[in-house]
């Protein structure tokens, strides 16, 4: 009997081929907007995630004053190098402690010049940014207890002033003092954010604060807790011991900042989870539409053929035959819209990935779930016109014209 009602269903949709494209042109919408939209937020989630995590891990970073909704406040003094000191010797599970002072600078080899960025540090912020080199070496002990004039170059810096030539063991001019090329990082690209974390320059922090910057602050600490440790515990031995190195005691609010970066890189997945969950809601509703247009259809055709179905009554088909008739036939649109919606989405959010430039990250579950509820679909939407066909009575069925 089953053969038989996908049989005449078949026949069915071939004759009206158009009619039925167009019925089923609502589900392969919504299915391919649905799994198209997961499929993007996932890619899109996981690039953010590891964007982040660019940044470093298991870090916290530290600066004066405080920031946030409602309470900007720049003005606090700058930490200092015996702040840095103290963290690296006072808090337990502390891994690295990195100072940075950054300045915006011209960097010049030869005929190529370049304005970027150029930070004070130690060999400490290769560990808190997970941050390896090319090629040369890190900075000496004796290079940073004395201020030598050596650099350490991002990739975006190295390609603009040597091109495809090797840059260590040069000199370039950084502002105005000369400095020897000892390291070239390895590329990690841009930030979520769109910042070229390869447009650096590196240089021991005595060199950069005494010869280029002009004083000693230090406007920013990077610290990295060791593997294994929270660093929610990490941080609330920062803000005690900065709080009483910066003599604020009781209710008095801090004059620093402390950002934990796993706390950072939550709040922007949780975002865009929450995002791509709004965005397959919205496109599950051309779902319903499809449905809607499934039973309009499906109700035309009862009525078309009406004399039809008082026919095959009178000869004594059962009403459950014509009710599987024309419930097979509804279910076969919305199967058939569901296949290629599933085509349809995974392509059209494969182009995408690759136009964004994020992970190509498909969803079996999200997947699975868009055919299943095509076919639902076609269940719940085709069953009220397959009963109405079922229970039409044979006499009057065949009174009309």
């Amino acid at each position: 009997m089953l053969y038989e009602a996908i049989k005449l269903a078949r026949q069915s949709i071939l004759r009206n081929a158009l009619r039925s494209f167009l019925t089923v042109l609502g589900v392969m919408i919504g299915v391919g907007a649905v799994i198209a939209m997961v499929t993007i937020g996932n890619g899109t989630t996981a690039k953010v995630s590891a964007d982040l995590a660019k940044l470093g891990t298991n870090m916290l970073y530290l600066r004066p004053g405080q920031f946030g909704p409602g309470r900007a406040n720049n003005e606090a003094r700058p930490f200092n190098a015996r702040d840095v000191e103290a963290l690296g010797a006072q808090i337990p599970g502390v891994r690295a402690v990195a100072p940075m002072a950054r300045v915006q600078a011209t960097v010049i080899y030869g005929g190529e010049s370049r304005s970027t960025t150029v930070g004070g540090t130690d060999d400490n912020y290769f560990i808190t940014q997970d941050w390896r080199l090319e090629t040369g070496r890190e900075f000496l002990d004796g290079e940073i207890r004395g201020g030598r004039s050596v650099c350490v170059l991002g990739e975006t810096v190295r390609g603009a002033l040597f091109g495809a030539g090797d840059a260590v063991g040069r000199s370039i001019r950084v502002k105005n003092i000369s400095c020897e090329v000892i390291g070239v990082l390895t590329a990690k690209g841009q930030s979520s954010f769109g910042t070229d974390l390869d447009d650096i320059v590196l240089m021991p922090l005595r060199t950069a604060q005494r010869r280029i910057i002009g004083n000693t602050d230090i406007p920013a600490i990077y610290v990295s807790a060791r593997d294994g440790v929270e660093t929610a515990k990490v941080q609330t031995d920062i803000e005690r011991l900065l709080r009483e190195r910066r003599n604020i005691t009781g209710a008095k609010t801090d004059d620093f900042t402390v950002r934990d970066m796993k706390q950072i890189i939550e709040t922007q997945t949780g975002a865009t989870t929450v995002l791509t969950a709004l965005l397959g809601a919205v496109a599950s509703i051309s779902l319903l539409v499809g449905g809607i247009g499934i039973m309009n259809i499906m109700l035309v055709s009862v009525t078309e053929r009406t004399r039809e179905i008082g026919i095959r009554l009178a000869v004594g088909a059962q009403d459950s035959q014509v009710l599987s008739q024309f419930l097979v036939e509804a279910v076969t649109l919305s199967l058939t819209g569901g296949v290629i919606g599933v085509g349809l989405g995974l392509g059209t959010a494969w182009l995408a990935s690759g136009g964004l430039q994020i992970p190509f990250m498909p969803d079996t579950a999200t997947v699975l779930a868009a055919f299943g509820f095509s076919a639902l679909i076609g269940v719940v939407f085709g069953y009220f016109p397959a009963r109405r066909a079922a229970r039409l009575n044979p006499i009057e069925a065949l009174r009309r014209e």
